[in-house]
C-alpha cells in the first residue's frame, strides 16, 4: 500500500509497497481510509520536536475510512461500515476507559515503560504519534490497523460527507473539550491562543457552550478572518500589547477563561522568542511556552486556564505563582474522544456545527509532503489539509 512515512525533520515521504496492515488480534479491525487530515500536532513531528520517532513511522491520527476486514471477536461493526476512528486508542474496560478518561487507556500503549520514564505515568496509545506512545501506524495511509474495534470506530450515516465528520477523529472534540474544560457561564469572555484548526473548534464550541464574547489571538491574517467569521473578536499579537489590549477589552479584570490551543511551538517576538528558540536549539528545554505564560498572567483572578496545546516534555520560565497566587484553575490533556463521538455527530447532524469550514486545501496522498510544508509555511492561506487515498 502506500503510506506517508516519516524519514527525519522536515522529511516525509509518500511510499509504496508499504506492507499491508492485517488482524493480529481478534479486537481488531482493518480500515480503507477514504480520508485523512494533517494535524497542528503532526508538525510537531515534521519539525522533529518529539522523541522516539523512527525513519520508516506512519503519520496520521485523524482519519476516517471504510470497515473492509474484522477480527473473530468484533461484534459491533461489520465490513462495509463507514466509521471515523477516535486518535487515542482505548479498551474500554481498564480503570480510566471506565471513568471515560479514554485517551489514558491503561492497556493501550505497548511502550508504557518509555512513557513513564518520561512522563511518570503513560498515557494511552494513539496512531501515528511516536513509540511513546506505542509506535502505532497511522492513518495517511491506504489502509490501518484499529485496535479494540469495538470501543473504538463510530458509523457513520449515510448523507453525511467525509468532510463533516472526519474532524471527530481529533480536532473538533479537541476544541470542544478546550471550550469544555473553561466551565463557562452567561456572560464569559474566553480568549483563545492560536487560530488553526482546534483553535477555530475552540471558538465555535465556547459559543454553543454559552460564552458571551470570545477574543481570538493570532498573527497570521487568514486565521483571524476565519475567526471573525466565527463570531470572535480578533488581535494580531505582533501589531499590539496583548496584555493591555485584553485589559482593555474586559474592562481591566482579564478574560474569565484563556486556552491556550498552540502548544509547544509558540511564537512570541523580541526577547522572550529568541530566549526560548535558543533553550530549544541547545535541548535546555523541550518545548517554546510562550503562550502558556501569557495565559497564566493574563487571566482574571479566580479564572481558568485550559490546554489543549500539545506539550511534549520540559519547559522554562513558567510562571506558576500567578497560577497559584491568583487563584487559577488550570486544565489541560490528551481529548478523551471517545466521550464525544456521539454527541458531537449529534451536532453536525443537527446543523449546529459544520466542521469542514476549517478545510483550506484537499490534496491527493501522493502530495502529502507538499500538504506538510505549505501547513508549516502557512502558504496559501493554509488553514487545514485533508488527504485522499
Amino acid at each position: 500500500m502506500k503510506a506517508v512515512c516519516w524519514h527525519g525533520k522536515h522529511d516525509v515521504r509518500v511510499e509504496r509497497g508499504v506492507r499491508d496492515p492485517g488482524i493480529v488480534n481478534p479486537h481488531d479491525a482493518v480500515i480503507k481510509v477514504t480520508s485523512t487530515a494533517i494535524c497542528g500536532s503532526d508538525l510537531h513531528l515534521y519539525n522533529g520536536l518529539v522523541p522516539s520517532m523512527l525513519r520508516g513511522d506512519i503519520l496520521g491520527h485523524e482519519f476516517m475510512g471504510e470497515v473492509v476486514e474484522i477480527g473473530p471477536e468484533v461484534r459491533k461493526i461489520r465490513r462495509g461500515d463507514r466509521v471515523v476512528v477516535p486518535f487515542p486508542i482505548a479498551c474500554g474496560s481498564c480503570f480510566f476507559c471506565r471513568k471515560g478518561m479514554t485517551s489514558l487507556c491503561e492497556n493501550s500503549n505497548p511502550n508504557a515503560a518509555m512513557a513513564e520514564k518520561m512522563w511518570g505515568y503513560s498515557p494511552a496509545g494513539i496512531f501515528g504519534y511516536s513509540h511513546l506512545t506505542g509506535g502505532y501506524a497511522g492513518g495517511q495511509a491506504e489502509y490501518v490497523r484499529v485496535p479494540f474495534a469495538d470501543v473504538g470506530p463510530i458509523k457513520i450515516p449515510d448523507g453525511l460527507k467525509d468532510e463533516q465528520v472526519l474532524f471527530l477523529a481529533a480536532s473538533l472534540p479537541t476544541g470542544y473539550l478546550a471550550a469544555e474544560n473553561c466551565g463557562l457561564s452567561p456572560g464569559d469572555t474566553v480568549a483563545v491562543w492560536g487560530c488553526g484548526p482546534v483553535g477555530q473548534f475552540a471558538i465555535r464550541s465556547a459559543y454553543l457552550l454559552g460564552a458571551e464574547r470570545v477574543i481570538a489571538i493570532d498573527r497570521i491574517p487568514a486565521r483571524l478572518r476565519m475567526a471573525e467569521a466565527g463570531g470572535a473578536e480578533t488581535l494580531d499579537y505582533e501589531e499590539v500589547d496583548l496584555a493591555e489590549a485584553l485589559d482593555d477589552r474586559t474592562g481591566g479584570r482579564g478574560p474569565d477563561a484563556c486556552i491556550d490551543a498552540v502548544g509547544m511551538e509558540s511564537h512570541a517576538p523580541g526577547i522572550q522568542g529568541a530566549y526560548d528558540r535558543a533553550k530549544q536549539a541547545v535541548k535546555l528545554e523541550t518545548d517554546r511556552p510562550a503562550v502558556l505564560r501569557q495565559t497564566l498572567t493574563m487571566c482574571r483572578n479566580g479564572g481558568t486556564v485550559s490546554v489543549p496545546g500539545v506539550y511534549g516534555g520540559f519547559i522554562d520560565k513558567v510562571p506558576f505563582g500567578s497560577a497559584m497566587n491568583r487563584s487559577l484553575t488550570i486544565r489541560s490533556g490528551q481529548t478523551h474522544v471517545h466521550r464525544y463521538l456521539k454527541p458531537l455527530l449529534e451536532r453536525i447532524e443537527k446543523g449546529e456545527i459544520d466542521p469542514s469550514f476549517v478545510i483550506t486545501h484537499r490534496l491527493p496522498l501522493d502530495e502529502a509532503p507538499r500538504g506538510y510544508e505549505m501547513f508549516l509555511e502557512k502558504d496559501e492561506d493554509c488553514i487545514k489539509v485533508v488527504l485522499k487515498p
